[in-house]
């Protein structure tokens, strides 16, 4: 039986027209999926990384589906397609036109999936512009199918083609329905003799833009919530949960504070300040001089601490600590399983702690230093509460200190807000390759590999210099880091080839950095 269908005549027309069916449904899906993704209409239905996982694999498949159905062309014995009509446009007779755009539909997504897959490295405004490609990608398609198909005159076929192209219609409507709401701004925007900014989303994360502050509220005893807006109609680049923005004071310095905001909200950025006992010129600068309508520089948002999905959620918080974690819980869905444990000096001085009760009650409990003789019992909660839980937490050493010591690796996710004390051996000179400058930097080992890439005018940023932001972040071509930094696991920065320059070192007396 499969040898016959194997040798059957007709196998290939009908591979071609199956798989060209798939594939228009499948990029009516992922045009549909990131349409809803952008407008954050499905954002209280699961985890954001997952839905973000579907819309890539939706347009994958989709590529995968087109490539079968060019090559089952060239293997079909009617049609008889080679490669350079499958692949040219205007180069075969049958239906030059029709097919024509077929082919271009076919660049436009492979154009389309690689920005994808090249977004963290693209300017944002290309990356951008490119990705609207995938809208024209569906209108070609559908030209493509209606004047190509052999099945156009069928019942089935016009029901299958009514309902991708009405899927479609109803989607972009929705987006541009959508996209004009949100982006007006909701409260108007102070102006005080500030310079404009920048029109659009940065090329890059790091690029740093003028905001307003928009408002300076007091959230707690110490720490005051601050509101960052962009000018009227412009929208701020899209962020997940665990992301943080760095702020480019006029003091000099820099510093990172966790988003706790909404990220459906695409006209301002939320952030909280705590001014610190022993602040070295950051949040003392911020809580004395920062005042609605002023203008501060401001660059990311970057996010090394993301909510990955999971069926049940534990989530640690000390002090300041709980605003990723605020982020994290406002984006799950009604029916997700999760438990907050909020420990903090004094009900005073916790921040949305009143607030997280009231909107989750029964999930949160709150553990003020002031209110409680006994000492917070995190292993009770770890071993009793959930078990199989994935466990985010942020807050002061101390805690975190005591929550590794009871979480296994594997469902652990941490945020430092000081770094780790690693012990290293004695530093080494390191050649470091700087592949795309063309340039060798030699570094002495009394000097930072991010330090020497500054001095020779290299295309670096810097602004802990602690190994924790994660804002120099480098990727890795060549040679073995040696990782002294308090990011993220090791193991995961070997995974992904990265180095935190300010503090890590190598291992090789060789580095070769895209750079």
């Amino acid at each position: 039986m499969i040898q016959t269908a194997l040798i059957d005549p007709h196998l290939w027309w009908y591979v071609t027209r199956a798989s060209a069916i798939i594939a228009w449904a499948l990029m009516t899906a992922s045009v549909l999926w990131g349409i809803l993704l952008s407008t954050r209409v499905l954002r209280r239905i699961d985890s954001p990384a997952w839905l973000q996982d579907l819309h890539r694999y939706l347009g994958g498949a989709a590529l995968v589906m087109v490539g079968l159905h060019m090559v089952s062309l060239m293997l079909d014995q009617w049609l008889k397609f080679s490669a350079v009509e499958v692949l040219v446009p205007f180069a075969t007779d049958f239906k030059p036109l029709p097919v024509a755009l077929g082919i271009l539909a076919f660049y436009l997504l492979v154009a389309v999936q690689g920005s994808s897959l090249l977004m963290q490295r693209l300017p944002r405004r290309f990356w951008k512009i490119l990705h609207y490609a995938s809208y024209l990608t569906v209108l070609l398609v559908s030209f493509h199918a209606g004047f190509t198909g052999t099945d156009v005159g069928t019942w089935w076929y016009r029901a299958v083609a009514i309902t991708l192209i009405g899927l479609t219609t109803v989607a972009v409507i929705v987006r541009m329905v959508t996209g004009t709401r949100s982006g007006r701004s909701r409260t108007p925007v102070v102006r005080s003799g500030a310079t404009d900014v920048s029109v659009g989303e940065p090329a890059h994360v790091q690029e740093k833009r003028s905001m307003v502050v928009a408002s300076v509220t007091t959230v707690a005893d110490g720490v005051l919530g601050i509101r960052l807006e962009m000018h009227e109609w412009e929208r701020l680049p899209l962020w997940q949960p665990g992301a943080h923005l760095t702020l480019h004071l006029p003091n000099g310095l820099q510093r990172q504070y966790s988003l706790c905001g909404d990220p459906a909200e695409r006209n301002h950025y939320d952030i909280a300040v705590l001014h610190t006992r022993e602040s070295a010129g950051g949040s003392a600068w911020i809580h004395k001089n920062l005042l609605p309508g002023m203008t501060v520089e401001v660059s990311g948002p970057q996010n090394h601490f993301a909510l990955e999905p999971a069926s049940e959620y534990l989530f640690v918080a000390g002090g300041i600590g709980i605003t990723p974690i605020k982020a994290m819980i406002e984006s799950l869905p009604a029916h997700r399983v999760w438990r907050l444990v909020y420990a903090g000096r004094s009900r005073s001085t916790m921040a949305f702690a009143d607030e997280l009760v009231a909107r989750y009650p029964g999930r949160v409990r709150i553990h003020a230093g002031d209110e409680s003789d006994a000492a917070l019992n995190l292993a009770a909660i770890v071993t009793h509460g959930l078990p199989e839980a994935e466990v985010y937490a942020c807050g002061p050493e101390s805690l975190m200190t005591a929550v590794a010591a009871l979480v296994p690796a594997r469902h652990l996710h941490l945020e430092r807000f000081v770094a780790l004390l690693r012990v290293a051996p004695a530093a080494q000179p390191v050649l470091v390759t700087c592949r795309k400058s063309r340039q060798d930097v030699l570094v002495p080992a009394g000097q930072s590999i991010l330090t020497a890439l500054e001095e020779r005018g290299l295309p670096v940023l810097g602004s802990c210099r602690t190994g924790v932001c994660g804002t120099c972040e480098l990727r890795v071509l060549a040679g073995t880091p040696q990782h002294l930094d308090s990011v993220m696991d090791d193991a995961e920065k070997d995974r992904l080839r990265i180095i935190y320059p300010c503090v890590s070192r190598a291992s090789t007396s060789t580095l070769v950095l895209d750079v």
